[in-house]
């Protein structure tokens, strides 16, 4: 068997810009509570999978010889969540102040989604 087999993601690391604005997306979106915090990151858990909000200024030493992606020129990730209802989550997203960029739409593989961005524009889906 493939090693790729044995546990899934554990953690995504997104990297940001504005961790205190990061962190209050993340709060106020999902409503979870910070699983971790230091100066240069705030980790969140979703299920079985962390998700690290690292400063970009930290992150170099991570993805050397490569070079940090700046922000704000479009997306450069998105993440699913899978979820019973995607129209009760986007009601809930609504009034916590998340706007949608799309949905809930009917896709034609036959999955309902729908889509919002954080502040550094990593692309977020519900789907069911």
């Amino acid at each position: 068997m493939s090693p790729w087999h044995n546990g899934g993601i554990s953690a995504v690391t997104l990297f940001v810009d504005d961790l205190d604005r990061a962190r209050a997306f993340y709060t106020q979106a999902f409503g979870l509570p910070v699983h971790f915090e230091d100066p240069e990151s705030v980790v969140f858990r979703f299920g079985d999978t962390l998700v690290n909000l690292l400063v970009s200024s930290s992150a170099g030493e991570l993805v050397e010889p490569a070079a940090v992606g700046s922000s704000g020129n479009g997306p450069r990730s998105q993440f699913t969540l899978t979820i019973d209802d995607v129209d009760a989550a986007c009601a809930e997203l609504a009034s916590r102040g998340v706007v949608l960029l799309n949905g809930p739409v009917d896709r034609p593989w036959g999955v309902r989604t729908a889509c919002f961005q954080d502040p550094e524009g990593n692309v977020w889906e519900v789907a069911h």
